[in-house]
């Protein structure tokens, strides 16, 4: 299901992106990211993509820039995202490639994947585009929040006891911080449900910085747009030394004492310790 959303999306914005009615023309480049939760940890699974504001023209003579100040109609783009969707949805129920477990086994009869399909064509589907990002240094952050977070972090979670779970979240409604109880068995279950198979990409490149091309594609639209056409040299900062840069703090500090550096002095093996189930029953 996750791949079939990558493969819409980027079919859908490549396609945009080639189509010279939508104002382009050529070939558009993105990075797509996979992000799966809310704020309560419920299953969201959608993708942040971040594309440049024009393309590569098919000669590779021109670099053609976006002239309108949005890159593509949201109403154009919806539609033909949930087309692609279903259809390969559709696809992988005739080749037998979807399981349906639990509350879900009803979905696997014919009249039940029916409905599911009707259900998706009968509402519109969210296609949001933000405004353009002037600085790089924004559109790095922006990408640094998803890239190697997890469903939630460890200050967010306040309390545990007598199997309860307390963490704070985001109300987006009112973007006030307010606080949850939740079972910890439910706890553990949202929580992996943001738990990716082995080895699946979470980060894909499309059209201009697909892999396999991508350095030779923006050293030319760095040339077609009057820059030089060798990129900036990489600097090797340690993780300490990038996050100062970036949030001006040491993260080295003692968090307790504020004045001690903590520093590395062994491993925990991986599976020692007690069980998660031990945690939760310590009574046993």
């Amino acid at each position: 299901m996750l791949a079939i959303l990558f493969k819409a999306v980027s079919e859908t914005l490549l396609e945009f992106g080639a189509n010279p009615e939508n104002g382009l023309g050529g070939k558009l480049g993105f990075i797509s990211l996979l992000h799966t939760w809310d704020q309560l940890l419920n299953d969201h699974f959608h993708l942040h993509c971040l594309v440049p504001g024009g393309v590569l023209a098919d000669d590779r003579n021109q670099w053609i820039g976006c002239e309108n100040d949005f890159l593509f109609p949201i109403q154009a783009l919806s539609p033909v995202f949930r087309g692609k969707y279903i259809y390969y949805l559709k696809k992988a129920y005739e080749n037998n490639e979807l399981d349906f477990p639990g509350k879900t086994a009803y979905l696997g009869t014919a009249n039940g994947f029916k409905a599911l399909v009707n259900s998706c064509y009968a509402c519109d589907w969210v296609v949001d585009i933000r405004d353009p990002i002037d600085q790089p240094e924004y559109v790095l952050e922006y990408l640094a929040r998803y890239t190697h977070r997890v469903a939630i972090s460890n200050n967010r979670i306040l309390s545990l006891e007598n199997g309860k779970v307390t963490f704070a979240y985001k109300n987006r409604d009112t973007e006030q911080t307010e606080q949850t109880t939740i079972d910890a068995v439910e706890f553990i279950r949202r929580f992996l449900l943001h738990v990716l198979p082995k080895g699946f990409m979470r980060i894909r490149h499309y059209g201009l910085f697909a892999n396999r091309c991508k350095r030779e594609n923006i050293r030319r639209c760095r040339e077609l747009l009057g820059l030089s056409r060798e990129l900036p040299e990489v600097v090797n900062q340690s993780v300490q030394e990038m996050m100062q840069k970036l949030i001006g703090k040491d993260i080295t500090l003692c968090p307790c004492c504020g004045k001690g550096k903590m520093r590395q002095v062994c491993l925990i093996p991986e599976g020692s310790g007690p069980s998660g189930y031990d945690i939760l029953h310590p009574s046993g």
